[in-house]
């Protein structure tokens, strides 16, 4: 019997690994969490930057007497399809699986640009939308049309 008994020192050392495999463990889950929490952020990130860019290319166009503008945008793979939509509050939505927001486009004219289809629909291919904003000689507001 004397074999199979153990010493303290041996039982403090197997206490410790476990302790720090317990560790290991939190530290790794954490870092996962946190990655992942960062990789939301940039997603949010490229949506309000393409709000803004797409914003400030109406409003540059709108300001104008006419033109029309061949212009490419970023946004997260996971979204599919930027839309515009007839609707008082939100004339731009975005459409994927799990996420479905939207936001105001001022000088656009939703009434022309959902004349055909409402909603609008421009898809996201690989990361990258792609439309033409233009505005014709003697129209007060902006009209979005795919590329």
């Amino acid at each position: 019997m004397k074999g199979c008994e153990l010493k303290r020192g041996q039982m403090k050392l197997s206490f410790g690994m476990i302790f720090s495999i317990i560790l290991i463990v939190i530290f790794i889950a954490f870092a996962f969490y946190a990655i992942k929490t960062f990789l939301g952020i940039q997603d949010e990130m490229k949506i309000g930057q393409f709000v803004n860019g797409l914003q400030s290319d109406v409003d540059k166009m709108w300001k104008g007497s006419q033109g029309s503008q061949e212009v490419e945008y970023l946004l997260p793979s996971k979204i599919e399809s930027v839309c515009f939509k007839d609707d008082e509050y939100e004339n731009l939505i975005f459409r994927s699986d799990d996420f479905i927001g939207g936001k105001e486009i001022k000088h656009i004219n939703i009434t022309k640009i959902t004349e055909a289809e409402n909603p609008f629909c421009i898809e996201n291919v690989k990361g990258k939308v792609k439309m033409i904003i233009k505005k014709d000689y003697g129209e007060a507001l902006v009209e979005i049309i795919r590329e």
